[in-house]
């Protein structure tokens, strides 16, 4: 059965800084999903990384050595603004970040396309499988939901439009000139931003050119595409740059705006494109993520009704999925108990089919009827178990189903998978197997002798 307990840690902007969210990030998605997969009794593993918040998760046998895992990925940063989430905290959190009820601005829609991608990202590494993609689906599912059916992202800001608000309110934009740097999604956002709050021009620099030119032909303002070899240029002429590359080092360092006079820099970029030690040029401003946290408190405020609909939301679909992953569960139980079923009745159907052979042979017609008889009995019999078990799951009665699991699978691992499942399924935490004596005596001579398979054996003990 491929289950497991999901275990996430998160660094984020509510209580790190953007040095931290960046430390925590790591260089590239990819090589970190591929490390976590290396761990040992790691099975699934998924990581979202913005500009505001890295996080990591993985599913993993058992709790502590998904932690230990999650630990390996985030050594680089302080342990107290590392957050650690079990199974269902994970779940529920991943629903609060793709409904934007995480976000620095409360409801933006740019999360819901970070997290799609993200989680194609996964995919694309082979990193997902039923437990996390089950989650992650319905975590989708309720970011959409809140959109169109609640208002949690009416005349929401995204990061681009905060930053034109902090430059409007830090140095005016009627008549400005303003630069943006970086073409990407969080660049044309904040392009649109600046054009609709006034500058009087715009310039967006990018590595490549056509997608600068299509950000610039895409504004209601004067606008011109550039080359980040203009760059120098670019900056003499602006009075408010924002900066939001993809670059893993620094795009602008002192030197750079040394020449720049006075200039408000925003930078939304992770990792940071801007050098720190640059505000410490004369008449130049550099501001960062953090900064737009008073921007946005205005914003948070007016979704507060919006946000306890979509709170609701989140409960109702959070206990489906709970309820999802215990029909998974049971049903597993359920498949395992009718395999072992249908391994006794074959081999009993093909012994009874022999004997009778022997003694003259069978028309099609006498095999159909043993072996129709022989399908009865097995379905009758598990009938009444099927029912139990599927009861035991939506009773939270884990131990029952492990019971299940211990009986009639020979390779369910007591000591180790059994308490993963478990714990992932919210069944109790100390669970690790079941007794089984194995009195192999006492088996056979409830059968009348009859020599049983060894899973069976090992199944029944004294009464």
């Amino acid at each position: 059965m491929n289950a497991g307990v999901i275990c996430g840690a998160r660094v984020s902007h509510d209580r790190a800084s953007v040095d931290e969210i960046e430390a925590a990030a790591g260089e590239d998605v990819r090589a970190v999903l591929e490390e976590l997969l290396e761990r040992d009794g790691v099975s699934e593993a998924f990581a979202l990384q913005t500009c505001n918040r890295a996080e990591v998760y993985v599913v993993a046998a058992n709790v502590d050595g998904g932690h230990r895992a999650l630990d390996s990925v985030m050594s680089s940063v302080r342990d107290d603004v590392v957050i650690e989430m079990g199974h269902e905290e994970s779940l529920r959190h991943l629903m609060r970040v793709a409904a934007g009820l995480e976000s620095l601005v409360i409801g933006e829609d740019q999360i819901i396309g970070q997290f799609k991608r993200a989680v194609e990202t996964a995919r694309g590494v082979g990193a997902l499988g039923p437990t996390l993609e089950t989650g992650l689906t319905k975590a989708v599912h309720v970011g959409e939901r809140a959109r169109t059916e609640t208002r949690i992202n009416e005349g929401a800001v995204s990061i681009g439009s905060a930053a034109a608000r902090l430059a409007e309110r830090e140095a005016g934009l009627d008549g400005s000139t303003a630069l943006v740097v970086g073409a990407g999604e969080m660049g044309t956002l904040a392009a649109a931003a600046l054009a609709d709050a006034g500058v009087e021009r715009l310039v967006v620099a990018n590595r490549t050119v056509p997608h600068a030119e299509h950000v610039a032909t895409s504004v209601d303002t004067e606008a011109q595409a550039v080359s980040l070899d203009a760059l120098a240029d670019a900056l003499g002429d602006a009075s408010v740059v924002v900066t939001a590359t993809s670059r893993p080092d620094y795009l602008l360092d002192p030197t750079d705006v040394v020449d720049a006079g006075e200039t408000l820099v925003i930078d939304l970029a992770q990792p940071r494109d801007v050098h720190p030690e640059a505000s410490a040029v004369e008449g130049v401003a550099v501001h960062d993520i953090d900064a737009l946290e008073s921007v946005t408190a205005e914003t948070r405020a007016s979704r507060k009704a919006a946000a306890r609909e979509v709170e609701e939301m989140i409960d109702a679909e959070f206990d489906r999925l709970l309820d999802a992953y215990k029909r998974r569960q049971a049903d597993a139980a359920i498949s395992t108990m009718y395999e072992a079923a249908e391994r006794v009745k074959d081999r009993e159907v093909d012994t009874a089919l022999s004997r009778l052979d022997a003694r003259g042979e069978l028309t099609d017609e006498e095999r159909e009827i043993v072996e129709s008889m022989a399908d009865a009995l097995v379905g009758q019999l598990l009938s009444a178990p099927t029912k139990s078990l599927r009861e035991a799951a939506a009773e939270d009665d884990w131990s029952t189903i492990q019971t299940a699991m211990a009986l009639f699978d020979p390779a369910f691992d007591r000591g180790g998978r059994a308490k993963g499942h478990l714990d992932a399924l919210g069944g109790p935490e100390d669970a690790t197997g079941i007794a089984r004596d194995g009195n192999e005596q006492a088996a056979e001579e409830r059968t009348g002798g009859r020599e049983l398979p060894q899973y069976v054996l090992e199944s029944v003990s004294d009464d």
